[in-house]
């Protein structure tokens, strides 16, 4: 059911939050810029009017997720921190302190599962249309670009052929257990030594010894598989799954396509960007677009099918018009994009190609600027929970990506509060107040 619009109770032995929290704190100050009201008009269509208990409001949700991809916690540490943050409860709506969890951390997941991805674009949206209102952002900085891409990790062991045998026989006994199916032999306890002889005889560089303990593992797997196959007489969607996923596993060889890498993320993708550190990551390629000026995220969103990177470059583009309200004029990319066969309206710049030497000193410059996409990614996978995602699905792959865009944007806000602060702090040391009403130039900072 859809949330109610509960108004609390006014209470006369209590303080307001807004009466004690400092009016200066940044987070205090983004809690009154924020249009909270966009958010209900956006999620209200997603829950049941009729059915169920109500929901949760919206505002709480929405302000959890912004602190969590903003401080890269958990659903269960962002729970316990705004019990004990007096600014983080303002800023999800509350008018006094509150001494309970507002929440379970598994409503969380239901709300981003109800949500998806169209959905949770317009808080990354909002937050853009933020900082225009503030003139942190302005209309000419979507003119200018920087697009590249990269690789979100999933929250998955190293994939190996003898761990996959194993977790996949144990899956398959466990759900033919509970499904009363007598099977032959389990090879519960023997898959167990042969995975330990493997890894064993791995370490010590036995290599002839390991490839046949993977076998036998692989062995064991079929028999369980073609046991289960003959003696179910109807499949249940999760057995078929899992009997589906079996057979890709027993049929791939080292050279096959759509490899299987993980037995509870199926859709997990090898993607190798060429790093001297790391040949190989498991996980979703990621497109992401920046201003050239002032590094703002105006797009990102994940790739299933490890595209070619030019292949990206349109619908980059176009979630950039969707989410800002105006088109790019000039785009700047690698070398990667060559050949992306883009005919849309947008000027697409490549750099490091012979063609920089016939182009004017302006447009040089801002393909140098192009390197500031970067870091950029550095701190979305050190400080905003895209290193390691551990949403489910194809679906937890776009919001994961597109929240930690928002977390990115929320601590560059939270930053330009901060200096305006600490500039405030300086000038009124520097230069008293009463000096600067005589001077006649007094300075305000937002």
């Amino acid at each position: 059911m859809r949330p109610k619009k509960e108004a609390q109770d006014p209470d006369l032995f209590r303080a307001r939050l807004d009466q004690i929290l400092d009016p200066k704190h940044p987070l205090f100050k983004i809690t009154k810029e924020i249009d909270w009201s966009f958010f209900d008009n956006e999620f209200e269509e997603t829950y049941d009017p009729t059915t169920g208990r109500p929901g949760k409001s919206i505002r709480l949700m929405v302000g959890l997720h912004y602190l969590k991809y903003t401080f890269d916690l958990s659903d269960e540490a962002v729970l316990q921190g705004f019990l004990e943050n007096p600014y983080w409860q303002y800023f999800c709506g509350f008018e006094y302190f509150q001494h309970e969890l507002p929440t379970d951390p598994s409503n969380m997941t239901r709300f981003r599962e109800r949500g998806g991805k169209e959905k949770f674009e317009k808080l990354l949206h909002v937050l853009l249309m933020t900082a225009m209102n503030l003139d942190f952002l302005k209309k000419i900085d979507f003119s200018k670009v920087n697009i590249d891409t990269t690789v979100q990790e999933k929250a998955i062991a190293f994939p190996t052929d003898s761990r996959l045998y194993f977790k996949l026989l144990r899956k398959l006994v466990k759900l033919a257990s509970a499904r009363g199916i007598d099977l032959r032999q389990s090879y519960v306890r023997k898959s167990k030594e042969a995975l330990i002889k493997q890894s064993r005889y791995a370490h010590a560089k036995q290599f002839k010894r390991a490839s046949r303990e993977t076998r036998r593992l692989k062995i064991y797997l079929g028999r369980v598989y073609r046991d289960i196959s003959r003696k179910a007489a109807d499949f249940d969607p999760e057995l078929r799954h899992h009997l589906h996923l079996a057979y890709r596993l027993l049929k791939q060889t080292k050279d096959s396509k759509d490899k299987l890498y993980s037995i509870h993320e199926p859709e997990v993708e090898c993607i190798s960007k060429g790093k001297a550190h790391k040949r190989y990551e498991f996980g979703v390629k990621v497109g992401m677009a920046t201003t050239s000026k002032g590094n703002w995220i105006v797009g990102i969103q994940a790739y299933p099918g490890n595209p070619y990177d030019g292949h990206t470059l349109e619908e980059t583009l176009k979630q950039v018009t969707r989410l800002t309200g105006y088109q790019t004029k000039e785009a700047y990319v690698d070398k990667g994009y060559r050949g992306h066969g883009y005919e849309g309206e947008t000027e697409i710049n490549i750099v490091g190609t012979r063609r920089m030497n016939r182009m004017t000193r302006t447009v040089r410059k801002w393909l140098r600027r192009r390197n500031a996409i970067e870091p950029i990614f550095g701190h979305l996978k050190s400080d905003n929970r895209m290193s390691r995602n551990f949403l489910k699905g194809s679906e937890g792959d776009q919001i994961n990506a597109i929240l930690s865009g928002c977390g990115f944007n929320m601590r560059k806000l939270l930053a330009v509060f901060s200096l305006s602060q600490f500039l405030r702090f300086v000038l009124n040391h520097l230069f008293p107040v009463d000096q600067q009403e005589r001077s006649g130039k007094k300075t305000v900072f937002a």
